[in-house]
């Protein structure tokens, strides 16, 4: 539970000027803590968080980006396991007006049964802070040294379906699976807790998450670079970084003549780094295989290797 309060005091804490990119994490807080329900003859937003900074974060959102007013009232509640506190936030006037605003009802004036199609179709900022959202309203994780698990309940199939789509353009598999009446989506892998936490926004807690987890395991004898698994990625990082220095070489090379689908590779490759060929290929527009990303690097390379001859055996003849 201390682990879980403290990656959501981190996302909380996350700042983006991206105003798309706080819509999509403030849509996703409210459709996952509770969204526009009918109260009397009137609609409002109430929804409910375990966490007073994913609380106070939503709260501000509306304030600032939205000038909606909304209360945030403590709740106390008696459980088996003691006494559980909660924050409820209601927004009544102008409840309406946000949920068109945030995308949680459409044109048509119907609720969107899963998330926004703006967030859930847009940049990856939007896709990061959706996930993040879900997390602060809804989302669990696995203390280490136990059995690994990040999960989020969801409110309807259809939220767990866009998560998993939004998950995918991360580069990262997520499982869907239903316990009683609830819908949830689940992570099991390590590596891919450990990179979700780092995309949605707490490196700081990904790397408390797998020195634990790593010391769990291994009694403090060796990291997580000591073993088979690791050493593959560390061998991967390592040629993706070769690669991405071959690709700014070949972009100076070469100028602004390059094919466009070689271009888009290449900058794929600049933007992110880390990644592997397969999680390049899903990030493209359209997505594209793990081998036909290489193919197009390994021909901007070669384009690139081509022309440099050219241009010494041009020097040389001058």
């Amino acid at each position: 539970m201390a682990l879980l309060n403290e990656v959501k005091s981190e996302l909380a804490s996350v700042e983006t000027d991206l105003p798309a990119a706080k819509m999509a994490q403030a849509a996703t807080m409210m459709r996952f803590g509770g969204g526009l329900r009918p109260v009397g003859n009137k609609a409002v937003i109430r929804a409910q968080f375990d966490s007073l900074e994913a609380t106070e974060w939503l709260r501000k959102t509306i304030a600032h980006y939205f000038q909606r007013e909304a209360k945030v009232t403590k709740i106390s509640r008696q459980t088996p396991n003691g006494i559980v506190q909660r924050y409820d936030l209601l927004v009544e006037r102008g409840a309406t007006a946000l949920a068109l605003q945030t995308g949680l009802l459409d044109r048509r004036m119907h609720l969107v049964e899963g998330l926004p199609a703006e967030v859930i179709s847009g940049n990856i900022a939007q896709v990061k802070a959706a996930w993040r959202g879900a997390f602060l309203a809804r989302g669990m994780i696995s203390d280490p040294g136990k059995s690994s698990y990040l999960e989020i309940i969801c409110p309807s199939h259809e939220t767990v379906t866009a998560l998993q789509g939004a998950a995918r353009r991360l580069g990262i598999s997520a499982q869907a699976r239903k316990v009683r009446s609830s819908e949830r989506i689940t992570l099991r892998d390590s590596d891919s807790i450990e990179r979700m936490l780092m995309l949605m926004g707490a490196p700081r807690s990904a790397r408390e998450w797998t020195g634990k987890r790593t010391d769990g395991e291994a009694r403090g004898k060796a990291n997580r670079l000591a073993n088979f698994d690791d050493a593959n990625m560390r061998r991967s990082a390592k040629a993706a970084a070769e690669a991405t220095q071959k690709v700014k070489q070949a972009f100076e090379i070469l100028g602004d003549d390059i094919p466009e689908n070689l271009k888009a590779a290449g900058d794929l490759r600049l933007q992110h780094t880390d990644a592997s060929l397969e999680e390049l290929g899903r990030l493209s527009n359209p997505p594209i295989t793990k081998d036909a990303i290489a193919g197009r690097i390994r021909r901007l390379l070669q384009l690139a290797a081509k022309t440099k001859r050219a241009q010494e055996h041009q020097q040389d003849n001058e």
